[in-house]
């Protein structure tokens, strides 16, 4: 059978996880810096729960990356013909635009500075940062995602293949990716010390693993996600109820922790750091996709267009926003020059910048995607429901027509 007879069911659910995704990112950026410069307020509880339960945005878009993959990928012949697409898609779509926006955001690091175009490096000397940026995934605090992601492109035909080739990995994919991810933890911690780990995918195998896990046993789940509790069997619906339990309390512990070290009430070995966020962040990655299709199911019509729209723009906000925020950030003297700083005040100018990037992201990319030729270059493929439609051509006459 050809790779090209097998077409896979295409789930519309997505698109509202990615939304959900964007937003937890969103939400984590905005308050960034908000966690460190409101410890003395009590907005700061508020602001520390928003940072720490929304972290789930960049690992949930890992794990929905290698879903999507291996859900059109898995039951299809691995031959050149698929490789060679493969590749051909992510170097055009992803690789092109985060070539060109690591430059953008390398402008603008010099711009914020105040380095640019004043001589202070030769254009050699800039050119190797730029160049050692894009290689290790720090042009900007979020390009290391689309970093990763290259990697994990390198690497998908050679998963694809193991995966497929044995049921017993592809049974015990979880479990493989935590204790191979786990492994290069103490490695790195005790001996290697790599210090950007996180733009090295092996840091995130346990998000990929799951992502594959779910995709190639999706027949097996498809009931979990599209039916609601009560029809669902009793060891189902026994361990969807543990999964939320699970979640909420790992989140509470989660937020707490942070609360805590950000109070300086005491400190912590980074690998306590580094569990608490991969188990917060594996549980959301599955409760969303739960939520996903129960939103999608359940949801407004409004609501789920508004998601469905925000998901097919996703990656071309996540490339834009964090420019968004930047020069919001420099309202902050101005804003508080005309209001008093205080609790309410601070969360109102912080939670105003999430909106902002959020709105003024949206509008750009969408306007860009829909009405300027070629935007894939800059900001991927564009979703099908942007692209301009090809004129029909015109119907023939009918055969009671007088002019025939």
């Amino acid at each position: 059978m050809s790779s090209v007879s097998i077409k896979k069911e295409r789930l519309p659910q997505l698109d509202t996880f990615r939304a959900l995704a964007i937003l937890g990112v969103l939400h984590v950026h905005s308050t960034s810096f908000a966690t460190i410069e409101s410890v003395h307020l009590k907005a700061f509880y508020l602001i520390n729960f928003i940072n720490v339960f929304f972290r789930y945005g960049t690992p949930s878009f890992i794990m929905l990356s290698s879903f999507v993959l291996f859900y059109n990928y898995y039951n299809r012949p691995v031959d050149a013909k698929l490789v060679g697409g493969f590749y051909k898609k992510r170097m055009l779509y992803i690789l092109l635009p985060y070539v060109i926006f690591s430059a953008i955001y390398f402008i603008y690091k010099m711009h914020v500075a105040g380095t640019l175009g004043t001589g202070a490096e030769t254009y050699g000397e800039m050119l190797a940062r730029y160049w050692k940026n894009l290689k290790e995934g720090t042009g900007y605090t979020h390009l290391y995602f689309v970093y990763i992601s290259v990697q994990f492109y390198i690497l998908f035909p050679l998963m694809l293949l193991l995966l497929k080739s044995s049921k017993w990995v592809a049974r015990w994919a979880i479990p493989i990716g935590l204790i191979l991810q786990w492994a290069f933890v103490f490695w790195n911690k005790y001996d290697l010390q790599y210090a950007t780990k996180g733009s090295l995918a092996i840091t995130y195998l346990s998000y990929y693993m799951i992502g594959a896990f779910l995709a190639i046993h999706f027949d097996k789940i498809r009931g979990w996600l599209m039916n609601d509790s009560k029809k669902l069997p009793t060891k189902v619906w026994f361990w969807n109820w543990m999964l939320w339990i699970a979640w909420a309390a790992v989140v509470v512990v989660h937020v707490w922790f942070y609360q805590e070290i950000r109070l300086k009430h005491f400190t912590a070995n980074s690998l306590w750091y580094e569990l608490l966020w991969n188990v917060h962040t594996m549980l959301t990655a599955m409760v969303l996709m739960r939520v996903s299709f129960l939103l999608y199911r359940k949801g407004p019509k409004w609501l789920i267009k508004m998601l469905t729209r925000l998901g097919e723009l996703s990656f071309a906000v996540y490339l834009v926003h964090p420019l968004v925020l930047g020069y919001y950030r420099d309202t902050e003297d101005w804003f508080f020059s005309h209001f008093q700083m205080g609790t309410v005040t601070y969360f109102a100018w912080v939670y105003g910048g999430l909106i902002c990037a959020l709105i003024v992201s949206w509008i750009v990319t969408q306007t860009i995607l829909r009405w300027v030729p070629g935007a894939w270059v800059l900001l991927g493929n564009v979703p099908g429901s942007l692209r301009k439609k090809k004129k029909a051509p015109p119907a023939p006459a009918a055969s009671t027509d007088r002019s025939v």
